[in-house]
């Protein structure tokens, strides 16, 4: 019994020893892993209070722990569901069709607080608390005393605590200000009436990201030595071979330190200690001969770098790339080759957060998209990206360029707005200079103002940093800016100069389509990179299967509004028709749009807006993508990236249309901007319908220099046709994936365009009477006498609630199978043979008239009117086809029209010619315009 006793407690004894030894054991290594931490994640659960009236800092809530809501971090208060709930309901007006609706709202302070826990072993260490994206505001409490307060839209928010902040639990808050600090930066979109939703910039808006309150990517404590070096920065000097590179340390000239370059797989590129030679603008400097096996970087060779600087303190390290941008005879080089940027907007457009992702992931996948349709390039309109998309950007080479969070028409008005933007474009190149992708710098969008603050800031950013190019502005409307490159400018971004236009838009419905133009008049003598300025915005009919898509903090209720609009007025079911149609006359357009640019010798890129499509300013929905990059169905990658790619084949011809005794000739280019290359064939074919050969060619031994390769071999091709023809013209570079190729239409030249059996009259009376007799009849009245919509060939600019003040429709939509158009070959869409047709008219409303449509014309997505330019009825005794796109005037010099008359004229010969629909010809009057009143207007509608 003693003996079992004296076991059990020997047992215990042991026990206890081996859990005090076991404690021993995991505190030497959690005392180990305190020695090894540098970094501290606080991101996860805190605690959020709201402070719409401002009484935190007055009643202290920062010196003792609060309970609020929970909130998790990163995040914002939309994602925690906080704040004032939308009340809006779907309408058409101008407060829900201005931008997608944040299901809740707040803009003031928000208190955020945790307990945090500073290890035993950063006693003594400098302490960082860093917070890597926030709108707009911070200031940061430990244990109820006042840190300090950072204003920036453009990165990190860094607070230094006391570097004798002690070990243990402190009690963390931060007060997140998102309300408008700076209102100078800004322009107010004044067509919108809640004020909330007028500041139009992309740092802070509601129209594309919203004005989030809250703390995104990196919240975290770093430590580090009282002397640890920073800010390290790596920049190529081409000229001399070299690479320099600078950091901040409190060392003296003629030091040594050491310095590690490898390649990110691993790779030693160089190796060594260098002396420091001199201390310049409070920074270490010290050059090295570029190591020989320093590879360059560009679009299609991203080699990465890490650098590693050693000194008897610490190190620092930052990957880089080898690369430099500079001009030459106004041509863009990087690394003294010539590139062209194929370019989009990128506008903080992530329709399911309302914020910009701070993943590299996120950013990758994005990139990825923008490539496989061509592109190369992004511009971040009146923004700046996190560092997450500059390292994607960096890994797939693809170029960037940032703006200061800067859209105002009122530049220099504001001492302290132009010191806040000063302090953010050093920012900026101070955190993101050394990535590869960040080539280009503008202070911001369409600037207006003291353009003399805005060549300072540029010329001061251009002696500091040379691995950018600089812009004061990206286009100003005001004048003579905006007409030629101001003097500090590296590059200039441009509408148009002082000689002319440099993109499309007005020149599509004010000229017949020729395809012989590029845009060397107004381009040719600007000195410096010329990059053209937002091209597009063709306006694509919403998408209503996109509105289930919207699973996130805004809601669609402005596709929604359509929705029901379209559902009222019992247009729903061709909703689809209407995103394909319109879709398919913006495709076009850009190709064009692009295809100009590429021509011209003196160019050096463009900017779409856009690819996908802008939710906001109205609901600007110009992409051929939607919000979420995401396909329309409308044209694939592979198709786009035919005419937007680093190769493209061209071809100058003078128009779309040709008629029988005429000749098509073009003559072959190819935009090179990938490399040389020598001794290629050059391959042309031109195909009808059904795709069988109807001629071909080749050119043989061609060598490709980079850039504008032109008069490389003509195509000649007589036009001898019976009946109307749709013809594809095709170029490609034999055994490359690099194609291109463009419609023709080809007419014979003597069609009927009588009928014995039909009248064709622009006479109202005459048809009434022959209509009354039981005939058939082809009523063309003078489109001018008829109340409607001026005939366009273009789709709306932008949105027709931000630019009201447009003839608003968004092409014709047919269903090209019907015999009415059996001799007139079509797509259900516009295409350049519909230019004269679209803009010799007027759009009918038929609102109110029970017709069958032949040619729908797509109404804008405010109005939604029933509109027609063709359409067939019965009336009274006898068949009616009313056109009021004008098939009756010179008919000889306009074979589109010719053709389109002869086919329905055909078609209403023929047993299928048997209208289902039946009105009244007084109805039928009502197209008529009344001399006493102007012609229909969409002016009235947007001021609810």
């Amino acid at each position: 019994m003693i003996q079992n006793q004296l076991n059990k407690k020997q047992f215990i004894l042991t026990k206890n020893r081996g859990f005090i030894l076991l404690l021993a054991l995991l505190l030497s290594i959690t005392s180990c892993n305190d020695e090894n931490i540098t970094d501290i994640d606080l991101s996860g659960t805190w605690e959020v209070k709201l402070d719409s009236t401002n009484i935190g800092a007055s009643e202290n809530w920062s010196a003792t722990k609060f309970e609020g809501s929970k909130i998790e971090l990163p995040g914002t208060l939309d994602d925690a569901g906080l704040g004032k709930p939308n009340t809006l309901e779907p309408a058409i007006n101008n407060y829900v069709m201005s931008n997608l609706t944040r299901k809740h709202q707040y803009i003031g302070k928000a208190w955020y607080q945790k307990e945090i826990e500073i290890p035993s072993a950063w006693k003594d260490q400098n302490v960082v608390l860093s917070l890597e994206r926030i709108i707009w505001e911070s200031t940061v409490y430990l244990d109820g005393q006042k840190i300090g307060s950072a204003n920036s839209l453009v990165g990190n928010h860094e607070f230094e605590l006391d570097h004798n902040v002690t070990p243990g639990t402190h009690l963390l808050t931060i007060v997140i200000d998102n309300s408008n600090k700076f209102p100078n930066i800004n322009v107010a979109g004044t067509k919108y009436p809640d004020k909330v939703n007028q500041d139009m910039a992309h740092a802070y808006t509601n129209h594309t990201q919203i004005k989030w309150n809250g703390i995104l990517g990196d919240i975290e404590l770093k430590a580090s030595g009282t002397n640890q070096p920073k800010n390290l920065q790596v920049y190529p000097n081409s000229a001399l071979s070299k690479l320099k590179v600078t950091f901040q340390q409190d060392i003296k000239a003629g030091e040594t330190v050491h310095c590690t370059i490898k390649s990110v797989k691993g790779e030693d590129v160089f190796n060594q200690d260098v002396k420091v030679s001199k201390m310049q603008n409070g920074n270490v400097v010290f050059e090295i001969d570029r190591p020989d096996n320093l590879e360059l970087w560009d679009e299609f060779n991203p080699n990465l770098y890490n650098v590693e600087v050693t000194t008897n303190s610490g190190k620092v390290d930052t990957n880089f790339g080898y690369k430099w941008v500079s001009a030459k005879h106004g041509n863009l080089l990087l690394n003294d080759k010539r590139i062209f940027l194929r370019g989009n907007l990128e506008c903080v457009i992530f329709p399911l957060t309302g914020y910009p992702p701070t993943a590299k992931a996120d950013w990758a996948k994005l990139i990825k998209q923008a490539k496989d349709y061509g592109l190369n390039h992004l511009r971040f309109h009146s923004w700046c990206p996190p560092k997450a998309a500059f390292e994607a950007a960096d890994e797939a080479g693809f170029y960037f360029q940032v703006e200061l969070p800067h859209w105002s028409l009122v530049v220099g008005e504001d001492a302290a707005t132009t010191e806040f933007l000063k302090k953010e474009a050093q920012k900026i190149i101070n955190d993101y200079g050394n990535h590869p992708s960040f080539i280009f710098m503008a202070m911001g969008n369409e600037l207006q103002g003291d353009i003399s603050v805005l060549n300072d800031m540029v010329a001061d950013l251009k002696t500091k940093d040379n691995r950018h190019l600089y812009a004061t502005t990206a286009f100003s409307f005001q004048k003579p800016t905006g007409t030629r490159p101001e003097v500090e400018d590296e590059f200039f971004i441009a509408q148009w100069t002082d000689k002319g236009w440099i993109r499309g838009q007005g020149i599509f419905n004010s000229k017949p389509p020729h395809f012989n133009a590029d845009y060397t008049s107004g381009s040719a003598h600007i000195e410096v990179p010329l990059i053209s300025h937002e091209i597009g915005q063709y306006s694509v009919y919403p998408d209503m299967s996109e509105i289930e898509k919207y699973t996130g903090l805004l809601e669609p209720l402005n596709f929604i509004a359509v929705k029901q609009d379209l559902e009222k007025k019992g247009l729903l079911e061709l909703a689809p028709d209407f995103t394909h149609a319109s879709g398919k006359l913006a495709a076009l357009l850009y190709k064009e749009e692009i295809e100009r640019a590429l021509k011209t010798p003196s160019f050096d890129g463009f900017q779409l807006l856009q690819l996908q499509d802008f939710p906001g300013q109205g609901t600007a929905l110009v992409g051929l993508l939607n919000a979420f990059w995401e396909s329309k169905g409308v044209i694939s990658a592979e198709e786009f990236s035919q005419f937007n790619s680093e190769i493209v084949p061209l071809i100058r011809f003078e128009k779309a249309v040709y008629e029988t005794g005429e000749t098509f000739e073009a003559s072959i280019e190819i935009a090179n901007f990938y490399e040389q290359k020598a001794n290629q064939t050059i391959d042309w074919t031109i195909t009808d319908q059904k795709g069988n050969q109807v001629e071909n060619g080749s050119f043989n031994q061609v060598d490709l220099k980079i850039g504008n390769n032109t008069n490389l071999g003509s195509i000649v091709f007589p036009v001898k046709v019976s009946e109307a023809q749709q013809l594809t013209v095709t170029v490609s570079l034999k055994d490359t994936k690099y194609k291109n190729s463009w419609n023709i239409w080809v007419y014979p030249k003597d069609v009927s365009v009588e009928a014995s059996q039909i009248l064709v009259t622009t006479s109202f009376t005459k048809a009434e009477a022959a209509l009354k007799q039981g005939k058939t009849v082809l009523l063309n009245p003078d489109y001018k006498t008829l109340e409607g919509i001026e005939g366009r060939f273009v789709p709306v600019f932008w949105s027709p609630v931000h630019f009201p003040n447009q003839p608003a429709t968004m092409g014709v939509l047919l269903d090209e199978e019907h015999q009415a158009f059996n001799s007139f070959p079509t797509s259900m869409h516009t295409d350049w043979q519909w230019w004269d047709l679209c803009i010799n008219s007027k759009s009918v409303i038929t609102d109110s008239l029970d017709v069958t449509p032949l040619v729908r014309v797509i109404d804008n997505f405010v109005t939604n009117h029933h509109l027609s330019n063709v359409f067939e009825a019965k009336v009274g005794n006898g068949k009616l086809i009313f056109s009021s796109i004008d098939l009756t005037s010179k008919l000889n010099e306009r074979p589109v029209a010719r053709q389109l008359r002869h086919s329905l004229l055909n078609y209403m010969n023929s047993e299928a010619f048997n209208p289902s629909k039946t009105i009244e010809f007084e109805a039928l009057k009502t197209v008529q315009l009344d001399a006493t009143k102007d012609s229909f207007s969409t002016t009235d509608i947007y001021d609810e």
